[in-house]
C-alpha cells in the first residue's frame, strides 16, 4: 500500500488541495485575499486557491512531523527577510494563518490535539485516522503520475 511518505510532495499537495476545497469546514476567510503570508513577503499570494494549497501542505506536514503546533508550523512556512544592506535573517510565516488552518482541519476531523496522559499539556496536532486515510488515498490516486515522473517509485 502506498502512503503519502512514498509520493512526491507536489503531487500530493495538488490533489489534496482539490479535495480539501470540497470540505465545508476548510474555507478561506474574507481577509485571505489581501493578507501577506509572512513578514518576509512583499505582496499577498496571487493564486486564488492559495488557502487550500496551504491547508494541504499543513495537513501533509502534520502527518510527517506531528505532533506539531502552530508556532512550529509557521516556522516551516517562513523564509529570509530582506533587510536592505544588512544580511538577511530567517523569519517565521504568519502564525494566524497556521493557527486558523489547524483549527479548520481540527473541525473537519482530520487532525486532533495530542495531550499528555494527565490531559494538562498540549503537545501539538497529530493526524486522525480519517486524516491519515485521506492522505494515503490521495497518494494512491497520484501514484501513476509519480511513477511516470520517477520510474523508481514502481517498487511501492
Amino acid at each position: 500500500m502506498t502512503t503519502f511518505h512514498d509520493v512526491p510532495a507536489d503531487l500530493v499537495i495538488d490533489e489534496l488541495s482539490r479535495r480539501l476545497a470540497s470540505v465545508e469546514e476548510v474555507d478561506a476567510p474574507e481577509w485571505a485575499s489581501i493578507v501577506k503570508t509572512g513578514t518576509h513577503r512583499e505582496r499577498p499570494p496571487i493564486q486564488d486557491d492559495w488557502w487550500f494549497i496551504r491547508s494541504a501542505a499543513v495537513l501533509r506536514k502534520v502527518g510527517k512531523m506531528g505532533p506539531i503546533g502552530a508556532n512550529h508550523m509557521a516556522q516551516q512556512f517562513g523564509g529570509p527577510k530582506d533587510r536592505g544592506v544588512k544580511s538577511n535573517r530567517a523569519v517565521a510565516g504568519s502564525r494566524n494563518i497556521a493557527r486558523n488552518i489547524l483549527q479548520q482541519l481540527t473541525s473537519a476531523g482530520l487532525v486532533v490535539s495530542k495531550m499528555n496522559a494527565a490531559g494538562t499539556v498540549n503537545h501539538g496536532k497529530v493526524l486522525t485516522p480519517a486524516g491519515h486515510a485521506l492522505l494515503d488515498d490521495v497518494a494512491n490516486s497520484v501514484l501513476d503520475a509519480a511513477i511516470e515522473r520517477h520510474p523508481g517509485l514502481s517498487n511501492y
